[in-house]
C-alpha cells in the first residue's frame, strides 16, 4: 500500500466537498447554488496551478513519478477522468437546484421561454447595458485566430440560412465574448404575480443574435460557450536594469499568452465546428479537452442574487466585539496589560482598521511596518497606512508582487503607497513573503516601545468576513523585537538572524517543527501522555507526513484538521493508527493555522501562516508565533476542541477517500455555529462579572 495520498488526488477530493455542500439540503437554498460556484472557481484554479504543473513536467519528458507517485502522464489521465465525472455530478445538482427554485416561485429564463411581457426589456438590456461592450469576431474574416482570455467565456456561434429544414447556404462562424457585467451574470427581469425571473446574460445575447448578425441575412443560429484555461505560472525575466514592479507587470501581461491547459466546449456543438476550433487554437494532445453543459465559468453562481426570502440564505450575523477589547479606548494602551485574541468572522476586523487609525494619529508612534500579501479592493488597511505617512509617520510595507492571481491588485497598490512615500520592500529573490505581521515603533520616555499583531491570515477586511483566521494583538517586548527583526532580513537578506520567540521559514521551521515532534516521540517512549493537534489548510510535506508516521507508531496521539489538501493517510495499521485527521467545509472558508505540542505537561501553543507543505517550509518566508498569554491558550484550546468534535459538517480522512461524514454519538456539534455561541457566551460572562 502507497503511504502518501497524491496531492492532486487530494485537491480534488477536497474540491469533491465543496459540491457536497451544493448537495446537502440542510444548507440554504441560494448558499447551495454558491456553492457549485465556489466548487468551479476552485477547479480553474486547480487547472490553472496544478495541472498546468503535472502538464509541464509531462512535457519534458521526465516521469515525475518520485513526485507524483505515477508518472505524470498518467496522472493527467487520471485527473482528467475524475474532472469529468465531478462536472457531471455539479451539473445534476445544479439542474435540481434550479427545479427547487422554481418551487419558490423563482425561474430562470433562457432565450427559448422568455415572456412576451419580457422581450421589450430583454432587447434594449441588450442594447442599453450590453452592446456597447460586446466584442464580436467573425472567424471567417480574420488570417489569426485570437489569443482566448484566461477566465473569460464564449459564444461559438455558427450561422446559416435554411430552407423546409435544410440547411441552404454555407455556415459562417463566430466568436462572441461574454462582457463582464458591473451586476455580475445574472439580469434580474421585472416580476410577475409575485414571481421572480432571472436570465444569464449568455442568453440574453443567444435570444439577440438575429439582431446582432442583421448585417448577413441569417435566419438561423445555433450558439456554443467554450472556455480556455491558461497556465497560471508567471516567467519573470533577469534583467537587472527594471524595477521588480515593472518586471511583474511584463510577466502578467505575458501570461495573456502563456499556454491553454485545458478547452471546455458545450458538448452539443457540432464535430465540425470543434474541430474547426482545435485546429485554430493550436490545441494539442497534452491539453485537457472537455465536454460540458450549456453554462461555462459557474464560478459566477457564487454571486447568484437571492430574489426570494431571508430563509433562502445563510443568516448574515453581525461580527461581535473581543471581550474587553475597547474600540472606544486606545487600543494601543490596552495591550500593554495582555493580549487579545481576533477570530474572524466571529470578531469585527475593524480592530485592524483602528490600531492602525490610531498609530497613525499618535504622536508618539514613529514607525508602521507591515507585511501584505492580498488585499481588499478598496483596502481599509492602505488607506490607514496612507494617513500614518501622511502624518509624517515612517511607513514601511512589505507588499508581495507575487501573490498568485493578484499581482495587479498589488502593483496599483504598490504603486498608490509608493506615491505617497511609502517605503516599499519587495522580498527576496526566489522567496515569496506569506508572513502576515505588523510592528508599530513608538517612543516613550526616550525609549522605543513596540506594538503589534501577528495573523493567520491576510489583512483583508473583504475576505475576513468569510475566512477563518486568528490574528494576536501584543505588546510583548521580545515577542515584537523577533518581528522587527524580520523586517530587517527582508531588507538586507543576507544576514540570517536568531529569533527568540518567533519560528520563521525559510530558516528554522522545519527545524523546530521536526524537533518538537521528536520530542513527543521521546516522551511516549518514555511512558509519558504524549500528543500533537494541529489544525491547517494542506499537509503534504513528505518528510514532515514521515515524522508523524514516526510518532504515531511511538503512541503520540495526533488530531489533524485539515481543510484542504492531505496526502497523510491515517488509521493504517503499523503505521499511522494513532493519527486521526478531519476536515471540516461549511459556512465559511477554514483557514487558521494551529500547532499544539503536548511536551510533557507544559503544552506549547503556535499560530502561523505556514501550512506543512515544502513551499511554506524551505521557500517562503513565513511566521510562526507562539502563544504565551494563558488566557489566549485556553481560548485557542477551546476552538479546537469544538472543531474537533464537529459531527456534522466533519469528513474523515481515510484510506478508502471516500469523503464519508463523521458521525459520533451524543448532541450535535456544529463547529462554524458553536463557535459563535461560544463567543456570545463569553461576552455575557464579561457582562456578569
Amino acid at each position: 500500500m502507497n503511504s502518501y495520498i497524491n496531492r492532486e488526488n487530494s485537491w480534488l477530493l477536497f474540491n469533491d466537498r465543496v459540491m457536497q455542500e451544493a448537495e446537502d439540503e440542510s444548507v440554504p437554498l441560494i448558499d447551495r447554488i454558491r456553492f457549485i460556484g465556489i466548487y468551479s472557481n476552485n477547479l480553474d484554479e486547480f487547472f490553472r496551478v496544478r495541472y498546468a504543473y503535472v502538464r509541464r513536467i509531462s512535457l519534458t519528458g521526465k516521469s515525475g513519478k518520485r513526485e507524483f507517485g505515477i508518472s505524470a502522464t498518467e496522472l493527467l489521465e487520471k485527473i482528467t477522468t475524475i474532472v469529468l465525472e465531478q462536472q457531471l455530478k455539479a451539473q445534476k445538482i445544479l439542474d435540481k437546484l434550479v427545479e427547487e427554485l422554481a418551487d419558490k416561485d423563482i425561474f430562470i429564463v433562457d432565450e427559448n421561454n422568455v415572456e412576451e411581457f419580457h422581450k421589450d426589456f430583454v432587447k434594449d438590456y441588450y442594447i442599453d447595458k450590453v452592446s456597447p461592450s460586446l466584442m464580436t469576431i467573425m472567424l471567417d474574416q480574420i488570417d489569426e485566430f485570437p489569443n482566448l482570455k484566461d477566465e473569460a467565456i464564449y459564444l461559438a456561434v455558427e450561422m446559416f440560412k435554411e430552407e423546409s429544414g435544410k440547411i441552404k447556404s454555407k455556415s459562417k462562424f463566430s466568436l462572441i465574448e461574454i462582457p463582464t457585467q458591473k451586476d455580475g451574470r445574472f439580469i434580474v427581469l421585472p416580476s410577475k404575480d409575485n414571481k421572480q425571473y432571472i436570465m444569464l446574460i449568455d442568453d440574453l445575447i443567444r435570444y439577440n443574435l438575429g439582431y446582432i448578425f442583421r448585417f448577413f441575412n441569417y435566419d438561423s443560429f445555433k450558439a456554443h460557450t467554450v472556455k480556455v484555461t491558461r497556465d497560471a505560472e508567471l516567467d519573470i525575466d533577469n534583467d537587472i536594469s527594471r524595477s521588480f514592479i515593472d518586471k511583474v507587470s511584463r510577466s502578467i501581461k505575458r501570461r495573456v499568452n502563456s499556454k491553454a491547459v485545458r478547452l471546455v466546449y458545450d458538448s452539443d456543438i457540432s464535430n465540425s465546428f470543434l474541430f474547426k476550433l482545435k485546429r485554430l487554437m493550436g490545441v494539442d494532445r497534452f491539453d485537457n479537452i472537455a465536454p460540458g453543459g450549456r453554462y461555462h465559468n459557474k464560478k459566477d453562481y457564487i454571486k447568484f442574487p437571492n430574489l426570494g426570502s431571508k430563509e433562502l440564505e445563510y443568516q448574515k450575523e453581525k461580527s461581535l466585539p473581543i471581550v474587553g477589547f475597547n474600540m472606544a479606548k486606545s487600543l494601543i494602551d490596552q495591550v500593554v496589560d495582555k493580549d487579545y485574541l481576533m477570530y474572524t468572522p466571529y470578531h469585527n476586523f475593524s480592530y485592524v482598521i483602528s490600531f492602525l487609525k490610531e498609530a497613525a494619529l499618535d504622536p508618539k508612534v514613529e514607525t508602521i511596518k507591515i507585511t501584505l500579501y492580498r488585499v481588499a479592493d478598496d483596502s481599509r488597511v492602505i488607506n490607514a497606512l496612507i494617513n500614518a505617512a501622511r502624518n509624517g509617520k515612517k511607513v514601511i510595507v512589505q507588499i508581495e508582487l507575487r501573490a498568485r492571481f493578484d499581482e495587479e491588485a498589488n502593483i496599483f497598490w504598490a504603486e498608490k503607497m509608493k506615491q505617497e512615500g511609502i517605503t516599499l520592500i519587495f522580498g527576496i529573490r526566489g522567496l515569496k513573503v506569506h508572513s502576515k505581521i505588523c510592528v508599530v515603533e513608538r517612543k516613550e520616555l526616550n525609549e522605543i516601545v513596540r506594538y503589534g499583531f501577528i495573523s493567520t491570515g491576510n489583512f483583508n477586511e473583504s475576505t475576513a468576513k468569510i475566512y477563518t483566521d486568528y490574528t494576536l494583538f501584543t505588546a510583548h517586548q521580545p515577542l515584537l523585537k523577533d518581528v522587527d527583526m524580520i523586517f530587517d532580513f527582508l531588507d538586507a537578506n543576507y544576514k540570517i538572524n536568531k529569533y527568540k520567540h518567533l519560528i520563521v521559514s525559510p530558516h528554522f521551521t522545519r527545524k523546530e517543527f521536526v524537533k518538537m515532534i521528536n520530542n513527543e516521540i521521546a516522551i511516549a517512549k518514555n511512558g509519558g501522555a504524549a500528543y500533537i493537534h494541529m489544525r491547517m489548510n494542506s499537509l503534504v510535506d513528505k518528510k514532515i507526513i514521515e515524522n508523524l508516521y514516526e510518532a504515531s507508531s511511538a503512541g503520540v496521539v495526533i488530531r489533524l484538521v485539515v481543510r484542504g489538501v492531505c496526502s497523510l493517510i491515517p488509521g493504517v495499521k503499523d503505521l499511522s493508527e494513532n493519527i486521526e485527521v478531519i476536515s471540516v467545509v461549511d459556512k465559511y472558508l477554514e483557514h487558521p493555522r494551529v500547532y499544539i505540542f503536548g511536551n510533557g505537561g507544559k503544552e506549547k501553543m503556535f499560530i502561523s501562516s505556514a501550512d506543512l507543505m515544502k513551499r511554506n517550509l524551505d521557500h517562503r518566508v513565513e511566521v510562526t508565533c507562539p502563544i504565551l498569554d494563558k488566557n489566549v491558550q485556553q481560548e485557542i484550546r477551546d476552538n479546537f476542541d469544538i472543531i474537533w468534535n464537529d459531527n456534522t459538517k466533519a469528513r474523515l480522512f481515510t484510506a478508502k477517500q471516500d469523503n464519508n461524514y463523521r458521525k459520533q454519538n451524543g448532541e450535535k456539534v456544529r463547529a462554524h455555529f458553536d463557535t459563535r455561541e461560544y463567543y456570545l457566551n463569553l461576552l455575557k460572562k464579561n457582562e456578569v462579572q
